[in-house]
């Protein structure tokens, strides 16, 4: 990408999480946000911002993962179990804040527009799904979870009650209830016996 380009498409991004920033005094919804007003404060074209993205909603994905995956990452230098236990963690305190309000209105506007949806599984949920399934079956391989177990499960069983709480808002979302949830997946919810 050459300069000029590589300073229009970060402006449009800036511009983005500037725009949806709830303590801004202009902040807007993901609902009321537009290519316009993303562009006027961008300082841009339409037609620049549609070179790079087919529409709003995958402008304010790609503006959310500029720092959320930084935020959150699925360190492979560790052991798996521990990469799994820091993700969830960090997760559930980024989700406590403003990112999490903003995946709220994603999730809401992809309810109802199936090309939100789209964008949002393939920008979004898809990469982020795969990363954490191939950390649980590496997980799985260093013997730290069972083997009997699709990895695809395991991760719907540590990450649905982030989302349960983010999306309903049941409940503190911090790095205490991250913990919680994956001892209490890795204990299992079976009454002990004896």
């Amino acid at each position: 990408m050459a300069v000029r380009s590589e300073q229009s498409h970060k402006a449009i991004l800036e511009a983005t999480m500037a725009l949806l920033d709830e303590s801004g005094p202009d902040a807007l919804s993901v609902q009321k946000l537009s290519i316009e007003r993303i562009a006027r404060e961008a300082g841009v074209s339409k037609t620049t911002i549609y070179r790079w993205w087919p529409s709003k909603a995958a402008v304010v994905i790609d503006s959310f993962l500029e720092n959320h995956v930084a935020r959150t990452p699925l360190r492979e230098d560790v052991p798996a179990i521990d990469a799994l236990r820091e993700h969830l963690a960090s997760l559930a305190v980024i989700y406590a804040g403003p990112e999490g309000r903003l995946i709220s209105q994603l999730v809401a506007e992809a309810q109802y527009d199936d090309a939100t949806m789209e964008e949002f599984k393939e920008r979004f949920w898809l990469p982020r799904a795969r990363a954490v399934t191939a950390t649980v079956r590496r997980a799985i391989d260093e013997g730290s979870i069972r083997s009997d177990l699709e990895p695809i499960w395991v991760a719907d069983l540590l990450y649905s009650p982030i989302y349960f709480r983010l999306l309903f808002q049941a409940g503190p979302l911090d790095a205490d209830v991250a913990n919680l949830i994956m001892q209490s997946v890795l204990e299992g919810i079976a009454a002990q016996k004896g």
